[in-house]
């Protein structure tokens, strides 16, 4: 018998919850068949994860089809790359990626600075020729749960999607910008942020679903408010930049992504995307994430201050956040990363939800054994 139409609308939104563990070994063998040695394809698995763990829905398995086997297929990134340290100045090095998955290159890059921190109070891995990195705070968390503050950011290589204010061509990307640091237990400090006000993967989430967007998030040729999400693929709305507007602090989100376009590509020597190119453009995003650049810094106090209580200040510093009196009952102050470390707490215990659609698409690429 077949389902009423309101039965099916149901059924096509009610999600599929995955054990975090399959799902982890699932993406572990899938990288791995792809020719990703197995440890780097376990780290790999676990930045992607991270996305759906933490609620950043469209950083997580959303991209896996649409981006980083694409990646894989069409040669754009070597699953077998070993990236190349061509300077080591002992606190600081610059590394070229030589393709890799950046899922697990930039981990391991972060790994890298996290151990030069240890040593010389402070860390900086400097890295070009890399590919998408998913989430900008799995990699910064690393130097926080070694006990160090990490600040990692990104450009988007010779991709174009955002205007410069009052521009008339997209000339730079989103260029996530990350900070994380020990806070109170369970509950790292955790910023993960795009400069534009958001990424261009929560529009397309948005899009998929048939959902619009609040009006701030995208804008027309003229500037004025978009909220169709599908408008954006369609080349007929741009991303807006933190701070929405000249009247609300447009430059606040702009000069960010300049930031993070200077020390991500520039002291690397990655592609940029306000290079001539971006001006042969016809205004829509353009340009590919190919030659990405990565800023992976580890900040050490414990090492710099080796007398100080670092960690009891630190502590101080989120449990008098958390005090704060709230101005609605039920609401505490709490301070970014918080939220996500419940929600991921919460995922690994009683599984991750993921969209019907997803679902099967994931099932189609071998990833589980079937509908439910």
């Amino acid at each position: 018998m077949t389902a009423p139409p309101a039965h099916r609308a149901v059924a096509e939104r009610t999600p599929v919850l995955v054990d975090h563990a399959e799902l982890r070994t699932a993406l572990t063998g899938l990288f791995a068949g792809h020719g990703i040695p197995a440890a780097r394809a376990r780290l790999a698995a676990d930045a992607l994860c991270h996305g759906d763990l933490t609620g950043l829905d469209s950083h997580g398995v959303f991209n896996l089809g649409r981006l980083y086997l694409p990646l894989l297929t069409t040669g754009r990134c070597d699953p077998r790359a070993e990236p190349e340290t061509v300077t080591d100045l002992g606190a600081c090095a610059v590394v070229d990626a030589r393709r890799a998955l950046g899922l697990w290159a930039a981990a391991e890059a972060m790994d890298d600075a996290v151990a030069r921190a240890a040593r010389h109070g402070i860390g900086l891995v400097s890295v070009r020729g890399a590919t998408h990195f998913g989430c900008a705070g799995f990699h910064a968390a690393r130097a926080a749960h070694a006990g160090m503050i990490g600040v990692v950011a990104s450009n988007c290589g010779g991709q174009r999607i955002a205007r410069p204010p009052g521009g008339a061509l997209a000339m730079l990307g989103t260029n996530p910008l990350s900070v994380a640091a020990p806070a109170l237990d369970g509950h790292p400090f955790l910023l993960d942020m795009s400069t534009t006000v958001a990424p261009t993967g929560k529009v397309r989430v948005a899009a998929r679903r048939g959902e619009p967007v609040p009006a701030g998030w995208l804008e027309d040729a003229a500037g004025e408010p978009v909220t169709d999400p599908a408008a954006f693929d369609r080349g007929e709305a741009f991303l807006r930049w933190l701070g929405g507007s000249a009247r609300t602090g447009v430059h606040k989100g702009f000069g960010l992504g300049l930031a993070v376009e200077l020390l991500a590509a520039v002291v690397s020597g990655a592609a940029v995307g306000p290079a001539p190119a971006a001006l042969a453009g016809d205004g829509r995003p353009h340009g590919s994430d190919d030659d990405i650049g990565f800023f992976l810094l580890a900040i050490a106090p414990q090492v710099l201050r080796p007398d100080a209580d670092v960690a009891g200040a630190t502590r101080s510093l989120f449990g008098a956040l958390t005090d704060c009196p709230p101005v609605r009952d039920g609401e505490p102050v709490r301070y970014p990363g918080w939220w996500e470390a419940e929600l991921a707490a919460g995922r690994r215990r009683d599984g991750i939800p993921l969209p019907p659609h997803l679902y099967e698409e994931l099932t189609a690429l071998g990833l589980f054994g079937g509908p439910r």
